[in-house]
């Protein structure tokens, strides 16, 4: 998994697999899922990142 922050444009990325992708959907406005040929996600785009998560530029990893 890569997660990415581009201030310039505001954009968060957050890829989960290397699959190409087929098709993109935007669920709500500013929130586009990326799908593969397979119907799996394999990347979540956050436009205005800014504005819907608190810090965009930082990363907690938590694993249970």
């Amino acid at each position: 998994m890569k997660v990415n922050y581009d201030r310039e444009v505001d954009i968060l990325y957050i890829k989960l697999t290397d699959a190409a992708i087929e098709e993109s959907d935007e669920e709500k406005p500013g929130f586009v899922i990326d799908y593969d040929a397979n119907g799996f996600v394999v990347g979540i785009e956050i436009m205005n990142a800014s504005k819907s998560v608190s810090k965009p530029n930082t990363v907690e990893l938590a694993i249970a």
